[in-house]
């Protein structure tokens, strides 16, 4: 045998070739499930996100002074906004089954602005409640310009067609893992409600389908349905039976499925109109702060429309659909200060990782998941009856969630060079930082009651604080400055970046899959040829 090298064995083990569409996806975007199926599947994406819905004005309506009638007002406005958010989105967007909801990052913002000394002087807490409200709305209106801005200008996607898989690993990943606070935390604050949630989602999800080797896909589809109705009628039982009579009062709240005071506060029927507090009030202050989070709600959601799109199993997101889509997260911060919701518009990582559980990507689910919010919301009684859900529940989803989020992320590393040395030190070190210098924050803020930067003017110690408070907006910001900035021209760099994978994707023009996907209805491409 000429030459001196040893003949390669039949049997080598292959790597697992590099897949631009996810596989095993039962519907994707284009191919929507039968019609009984779908609408369950879109009441299980309600159910979801309605725990975000629900926690957020929980946590902000009784430090701004209103009580259970106030708190059901807007967890319906909220509810009622995301569903016309979520249609917005799905049809004139990025077009991916993304629900739009609300966002944790707009919470230090609003929180800073309820602070505020020039509401002290107000005795009627009704009154105070209102003229805080205000006071948000007007800050979310002025804040929507900035991604209305950028998104629809195409601004954003000229910083998106610079995005590559590496760096997009620490965005997408911290996206999902850098919520882990909203996890276990939360399970553990009624721990014999929410482990026996989180436990039996897994065993149902995950072992049950394989035992019984069912082609019909019931339980690992339906498994949130399913442990859902089981433990909150274990919850009940305990509840009724009285294990919590004598429990301290953070017990029951979290634990109590009669504690939530949403049943009796909802009305029958409304519908949120704009306006409905009063017309809004501006300080520039607060809305450049706002601003701030808004911003940082724009980096976030864009690692999260590109977990969207890999768990839909679309193409590569073209940087002018991202664009477009930050664009319309732009207008659904806009109605969010029209209607009232005491906090901004993002898409809903959990709803994201939902689907990767499902493995249903179909855009007419989420579609159908909208049709229920805007339903129940206007229907007050019937909705509260499923925003009473007790917090521990939702936290068990949201470990599970979360999880496949950030696990979405860790996906791009195939088809980036894992044993080239600039690849790793990009990716450490925009991790660590990205957990590091937001614990520092969190803790800092936690301990003496301000951030790290602490003036005067509370709208500037926002302005530096609230994006350092951020693991993907950090992670993001320093792979992506690293990625384009480190060693760029060597003419490997490239593919060891991944960066040949998604340049196909550039542009859908030519391209019928993407086309397919991304495409406006009723032929309105050719009326935003640049975005």
């Amino acid at each position: 045998m000429a030459g001196g090298g040893a003949p390669a064995k039949a049997d080598e083990p292959q790597p697992h070739p590099p897949k631009d569409q996810l596989p095993n996806i039962s519907y994707c975007i284009t191919s929507p499930p039968p019609w009984p199926e779908a609408i369950l599947l879109g009441f299980q994406h309600f159910l979801v996100m309605l725990g975000t819905t629900v926690l957020i004005p929980t946590a902000l309506v009784p430090q701004m002074g209103g009580g259970n009638n106030e708190k059901a007002r807007v967890i319906e406005t909220l509810l009622f906004v995301a569903g016309i958010n979520t249609l917005l989105q799905t049809m004139f967007g990025t077009r991916l089954p993304a629900v739009i909801g609300g966002s944790y990052t707009f919470v230090p913002t609003t929180i800073s602005i309820i602070l505020a000394g020039r509401f002290s002087d107000e005795p009627d807490p009704i009154e105070k409640f209102k003229r805080i409200m205000r006071s948000i709305q007007g800050a979310l209106i002025v804040a929507s310009t900035l991604q209305i801005v950028l998104g629809f200008s195409g601004l954003w996607r000229n910083v998106a067609r610079f995005l590559s898989p590496l760096s997009s690993v620490p965005l997408v990943s911290l996206v999902g893992f850098g919520l882990y606070e909203l996890g276990f935390p939360g399970v553990a604050k009624c721990v014999e409600i929410g482990l026996p949630q989180l436990i039996l989602l897994v065993f149902v999800s995950q072992y049950v389908p394989h035992v019984l080797h069912s082609g019909k896909h019931i339980f690992d589809r339906f498994a949130v349905l399913f442990t859902i109705v089981i433990v909150w009628i274990y919850a009940h039982l305990l509840t009724v039976g009285g294990a919590y009579n004598d429990a301290p009062h953070k017990t029951q709240i979290s634990c109590r499925t009669d504690r939530a005071g949403l049943i009796d506060a909802a009305p029958w029927i409304r519908i949120p109109y704009p306006f409905q507090w009063g017309a809004p009030s501006f300080d520039a202050g607060e809305a450049f702060a706002m601003m701030m989070a808004s911003f940082v709600s724009l980096v976030e959601s864009s690692g999260a429309f590109i977990a969207v799109y890999r768990y839909a199993s679309a193409t590569p997101l073209p940087p002018s659909i991202l664009s477009r889509g930050i664009g319309w997260q732009g207008v659904g911060i806009l109605l969010s200060g029209l209607f009232g919701t005491v906090n901004g518009s993002s898409v809903s990582v959990e709803n994201a990782g939902l689907l990767a559980l499902t493995r249903v990507g179909s855009r007419r689910v989420v579609q159908i998941s909208a049709g229920f919010m805007i339903f129940f919301s206007i229907l007050g009684k019937f909705g509260a009856v499923f925003a009473s859900i007790p917090p521990p529940i939702i936290a068990a989803l949201y470990c599970l969630f979360f999880a496949y989020v950030g696990a979405g992320g860790l996906s791009f590393l195939q088809f980036c060079n894992l044993n080239s040395f600039r690849t790793k030190f990009i990716l450490g070190f925009s991790i660590f930082i990205g957990l590091s210098v937001p614990q520092y924050f969190n803790e800092y803020t936690a301990i003496n009651g301000y951030g790290p930067v602490h003036t005067g003017a509370r709208w500037f110690n926002d302005i530096i604080n609230v994006p350092f408070q951020s693991k993907p907006f950090v992670a993001g910001v320093v792979a992506y400055f690293l990625d384009n900035t480190l060693f760029k021209r060597a003419a490997d760099i490239r593919k060891d970046r991944g960066k040949h994978w998604w340049d196909k994707y550039k542009s859908f023009k030519g391209d019928t899959r993407s086309e397919e996907f991304y495409s406006l209805p009723f032929n309105l491409n050719k009326y935003f040829p640049s975005v």
